[in-house]
């Protein structure tokens, strides 16, 4: 059950990170990884609503369901290209950074796929739909039915 309607409870608070949306709409990381990165942090983060949008969001953009049912376990699956790997790693690295700081071997392998503008834009990426995910539980946002 919804807390707190936070889109209208601070509208510049949320407008500043829409702008951040924006920036990354038009940036390096290209839009089908993207969504997997969101999934994958919103998996992580146990944000319901995040998960559902970003699934669907996905699917939408083309996203297989195979693919979209595997991100939780993308490790055990041949269904991702090593860049993708990198950042989905990248990704749960950073999302777990208060219990663990990214391995050197996760940093030389997003090394090599992405350029160095990639990795600071990925990590934006991160970082934000980390910052989502923690609105959206905190003020108990829920998915439509």
């Amino acid at each position: 059950m919804e807390r707190l309607n936070f889109y209208t409870a601070s509208p510049k608070a949320i407008k500043a990170w829409m702008a951040l949306e924006t920036y990354l709409a038009e940036s390096s990381i290209e839009k089908p990884l993207a969504e997997l990165v969101r999934l994958r942090s919103s998996q992580l983060n146990g944000c319901a609503f995040c998960v559902d949008m970003h699934a669907a969001d996905a699917r939408k953009d083309g996203e297989t369901e195979r693919r979209l049912y595997a991100v939780s376990v993308w490790r055990d699956t041949p269904f991702f290209t090593e860049r993708e790997r990198a950042a989905l790693a990248w990704t749960e690295q950073m999302t777990g950074i208060a219990q663990q700081h990214p391995h050197d071997a996760d940093f030389e392998a997003l090394k090599a796929h992405f350029s160095a503008q990639e990795m600071v834009d990925l990590t934006v990426l991160i970082s934000t739909i980390n910052g989502w995910n923690r609105l959206a539980i905190g003020f108990g946002k829920m998915p439509a039915l």
